[in-house]
């Protein structure tokens, strides 16, 4: 490994969003603790279900992330009062009074467009525009479209935008084709104030979805079953919603980010405010390739690896339980330097691979082949200039600098700022040599 002489200095002087970029001189072995923050995944469906009462409701442990702040702006918009500081985001909807939201706010994050049902359910209208491109792959709103025409709903897509309007929406059984998160989200909180028994089936069965729910309930809702195939939401009047003080789960994406660091880079790290339960795909994975990982206590995770070569793994993203999605980008720095070949199967979103070539540039030995990665492993990384194209892409470059030998420069770091709050500072509390000028 090349010598680490040579001193990184943090940043002295601000530059313009487009020139950040993080560096990294990789190689440092990894110690200590680091807490993580809350699931962005739940926070922004929480914020729109926010919408659902005319109180204040509030989220505690919220990461601050961009994503936060723009949905903070989507909510504004419709005349909702937003607060985001300290850890917590404050949500009046008294005021809210318009049930469109625009193409320039929903464009800049697709997850706002889970709007659509809160608003349906509280106005029996919404007009929401459609997200556009998504650089990981298309994300249909078929089953979106269907399961709010099977509630009642007259749902007319024109112009770029989803317009959806109902006299009354009357609970019914919903078959979901393939248990798409969205459409799990937007179905289940347009049912919340309708009239009757709404049955979701082949629902999603994300931790979030469990914890968009106990917000739901917390309002006054009744929603049962989450986490399971089969959600059942009993309809209750929009008035007898109320505000609510809901605490956000942890957030697995980040806390398996933490981990796949360490196996990166060596090192024993206590993960503080994670949730094991969650990741079990994942942390099978990284067990089966030699890494350490147990549970240190019910909300820490503890993982120790005294080497970076790992035995080799195949793996394929499935919908919760499966192997996630979020974390098959960051997986792939770990596979790229195991001994042998790995195969990585993306089921969930078609372009979901653009990190690879950014990774070949360290020098990893990766061949795309339809929707599988063919991984042989190298005996080792190298520091190079790289560029994130999506979030957890910029996870996976990170992941891949720390590990690498000399210095990597990450640029494309508005993408990273999506997901992860202060995560140089945490890896830099670790003993990492990261900064970001």
């Amino acid at each position: 490994m090349q010598s680490n002489t040579t001193r990184i200095d943090p940043p002295t002087t601000q530059k313009p969003e487009d020139e950040h970029r993080i560096i990294i001189r990789g190689g440092k072995p990894l110690y200590g603790q680091v807490k993580v923050g809350g699931a962005k995944n739940a926070v922004l469906k929480m914020m729109a279900a926010a919408l659902l009462s005319k109180e204040t409701t509030v989220l505690r442990n919220v990461p601050n992330l961009t994503d936060v702040h723009m949905m903070a702006q989507v909510l504004r918009h419709l005349g909702a009062k937003v607060e985001v500081s300290n850890g917590e985001v404050s949500i009046d909807a008294s005021g809210v009074n318009d049930w469109e939201a625009p193409y320039e706010l929903v464009s800049h994050l697709r997850a706002s467009f889970v709007v659509l049902g809160p608003l349906l359910s509280r106005f029996r209208e919404a007009k929401v525009s459609l997200p556009g491109g998504c650089a990981i792959g298309e994300r249909k709103i078929d089953l979106h479209e269907r399961g709010l025409k099977i509630l009642g709903a007259d749902v007319r897509i024109d112009h770029g935008y989803v317009s959806a309007s109902a006299k009354q929406l009357v609970g019914s059984r919903v078959y979901l084709d393939r248990p798409s998160n969205g459409a799990t989200e937007n179905i289940m909180l347009a049912a919340v104030c309708a009239e009757g028994t709404t049955i979701i089936e082949n629902a999603a069965q994300d931790p979030e979805i469990v914890n968009l729910a106990q917000c739901v309930n917390e309002m006054g809702g009744n929603i049962t079953g989450a986490g399971t195939y089969q959600i059942t939401i009993e309809g209750v009047p929009f008035d007898k919603m109320h505000g609510a003080v809901v605490d956000t789960i942890p957030d697995r994406v980040e806390v398996g980010t933490f981990m796949l660091a360490v196996m990166a880079t060596t090192g024993e790290v206590i993960i503080e405010g994670s949730n094991a339960h969650h990741l079990y795909s994942v942390i099978s994975k990284m067990q089966e390739m030699g890494a350490e990982v147990s549970m240190y206590a019910p909300d820490v995770i503890r993982v120790k690896c005294e080497s970076n070569r790992f035995k080799a793994t195949d793996i394929t993203t499935l919908p919760y339980p499966g192997f996630p999605t979020d974390l098959q980008a960051p997986f792939m720095p770990v596979m790229c330097t195991a001994e042998g070949t790995s195969i990585v199967e993306e089921t969930i979103y078609e372009n979901r691979f653009m990190h690879a070539a950014e990774l070949r540039r360290m020098g990893a030995d990766i061949v795309i082949k339809g929707n599988a990665a063919v991984i042989k492993g190298v005996d080792h990384l190298m520091g190079a200039e790289v560029k994130a194209s999506d979030l957890r892409a910029g996870a996976a470059l990170i992941i891949a600098g720390l590990g690498a030998e000399g210095v990597t420069e990450v640029t494309g770091l508005h993408h990273l700022d999506r997901g992860y709050d202060r995560l140089e500072d945490k890896l830099r509390s670790l003993g990492a040599e990261i900064y970001r000028k």
